[in-house]
C-alpha cells in the first residue's frame, strides 16, 4: 500500500491502524538545531483529539505523544524523528455485526475490491484516527517556520458553516475561535449550532461543515511552478484529509461570480512596500506567495457512520441493511479545524525548506 508519506523535503510518513495497538509517524528533512519537546507537540494534539466535548466522538484517547528519535535535549538532530501514539480505548466489538457489511460512504467497498482484505475495526487504515500523526508533523513544521519566520508567522482555522448555517462574517472574532467548542469565530452562532447538531444527534444524523484557514507572515516566493505550485500542494494536502471533498483558495468557487475588475487584486506602493488592495487569490500568484495572507477553505462531508438505516451490500455482494453504532461525530468538520492547520503548515515548511534549496 504505497501513499503512506507527505512532501519533499519536510516528509512525513505515517503508519497504524484505528484499532490497533499504536499509530506513529516517522518525519525526515527538519534541520538541526530546532527546539522542540513532547509538551509543544501535545498543545495541537489536545485540540484535535476525541471526547473533548459532547459534540464529538465519546472515543476518550489521552493522544499522548512520544518522542522515540531524531531529537537530543530538546533540539532536533537532523536526523529523522519518529513518533508514537498508544491507543487506549480500541472498542472492535463495537464493529463485530456489521464485519461482513460495507458501510456505505466510507471506503470498506473499495479498500477490499482493491487489497482482497479490509480491517473492519473503524476502518484500520482509512480511519481519521490516522491523522493524529498529521498534527503532530503540523506542530513540528509550525515550530520551523516560527523559528525562521519570526512572530509574525501565524496559521489559524475557523468553522465558518455546519449544514446550511452560516456564520455571519461581519461578527468575525478571532480570539472567539479558541473559547467555543465548533472553533466558531461568530459569537452569535454557538447557541444556534448547539442546538442544531444536538437535533441532529437525536436524530441518528451527522451534517458537513467548512473550514477556513489563514497562514499569515508568509514570505513573497514560496512555491514551484509549474506542477508544484504551492496552492496545489496545499489543495493536495486539505484533499487528502479524510472526508474532505473541495478546496477553495482565495475567493475560489466565488470567482465565477466576480468581474475581472473585482477579481484582479489591484497593487500600489506604501512607503516603498508593495500592497493589494485585495486578496482574491488568497495570497497566491501563479503558484507562488505574493506576500500577503494565503487563504485557504475546505468542505468536510457528512460523518458517513450514522444511526440511521441504510440500504447497502454485504462482501458477498447481497443486499443488506445497515445502522452504524458506536462513538462517532455528529459533524467531523468540528476535529477537522485543527488538522487542516497542520496540513497547511506541513506544505508551507516544505516549500520554505525547498525555496532555501534553491536559493542556495
Amino acid at each position: 500500500m504505497p501513499g503512506n508519506s507527505f512532501g519533499k523535503i519536510f516528509k512525513f510518513s505515517t503508519w497504524g491502524e484505528s484499532h490497533g495497538p499504536a499509530i506513529g509517524c516517522t518525519l525526515d528533512g527538519v534541520p538541526s538545531k530546532i527546539s522542540i519537546n513532547e509538551k509543544e507537540i501535545q498543545f495541537f494534539l489536545n485540540q484535535r483529539k476525541p471526547g473533548n466535548n459532547k459534540f464529538v466522538t465519546q472515543r476518550k484517547e489521552k493522544d499522548k505523544v512520544e518522542i522515540l528519535s531524531g531529537v537530543f535535549n530538546n533540539y532536533t538532530t537532523g536526523a529523522p524523528i519518529s513518533f508514537i501514539i498508544y491507543n487506549e480505548d480500541q472498542k472492535p466489538k463495537d464493529y463485530a455485526k456489521i464485519k461482513n457489511k460495507f458501510r456505505p460512504g466510507h471506503a470498506d467497498y473499495t479498500y477490499e475490491k482493491k487489497y482482497g482484505i479490509r480491517d473492519h475495526r473503524g476502518g484500520g487504515r482509512s480511519s481519521a484516527r490516522e491523522t493524529a500523526m498529521r498534527v503532530v508533523a503540523g506542530a513540528i513544521a509550525r515550530k520551523i517556520l516560527s523559528e525562521k519566520l519570526g512572530n509574525k508567522f501565524l496559521i489559524r482555522g475557523a468553522l465558518i458553516q455546519m449544514g446550511s448555517l452560516h456564520i455571519n462574517r461581519d461578527n468575525w472574532d478571532w480570539n472567539f475561535t479558541k473559547k467555543n467548542p465548533f472553533w466558531c469565530p461568530d459569537k452569535k452562532m454557538v447557541k444556534i449550532w448547539e442546538n442544531y447538531l444536538t437535533q441532529i444527534r437525536k436524530n441518528g444524523s451527522s451534517v458537513g461543515a467548512i473550514i477556513e484557514l489563514e497562514a499569515c507572515g508568509i514570505p513573497v516566493g514560496l512555491g514551484e511552478p509549474v506542477y508544484d505550485k504551492l496552492d496545489a500542494d496545499i489543495a493536495k494536502g486539505l484533499m487528502s484529509i479524510n472526508a474532505v471533498k473541495g478546496v477553495e483558495i482565495g475567493s475560489g468557487f466565488a470567482s465565477a461570480f466576480i468581474p475581472g475588475e473585482e477579481s484582479s487584486d489591484e497593487m500600489t506602493l506604501k512607503k516603498g512596500n508593495v500592497k493589494f488592495k485585495s486578496n482574491n487569490a488568497g495570497g497566491i500568484l501563479g503558484g507562488i506567495s505574493s506576500g500577503q495572507n494565503i487563504i485557504a477553505r475546505f468542505v468536510v462531508k457528512p460523518t458517513s457512520s450514522i444511526l440511521r438505516s441504510r440500504k447497502t451490500l454485504t462482501n458477498k455482494l447481497k443486499k443488506t441493511s445497515i445502522s452504524v453504532t458506536g462513538r462517532h461525530d455528529p459533524c467531523v468538520g468540528i476535529r477537522a479545524v485543527p488538522i487542516g492547520e497542520a496540513m497547511l503548515a506541513c506544505v508551507i515548511a516544505d516549500h520554505f525548506l525547498r525555496n532555501k534549496v534553491f536559493q542556495s
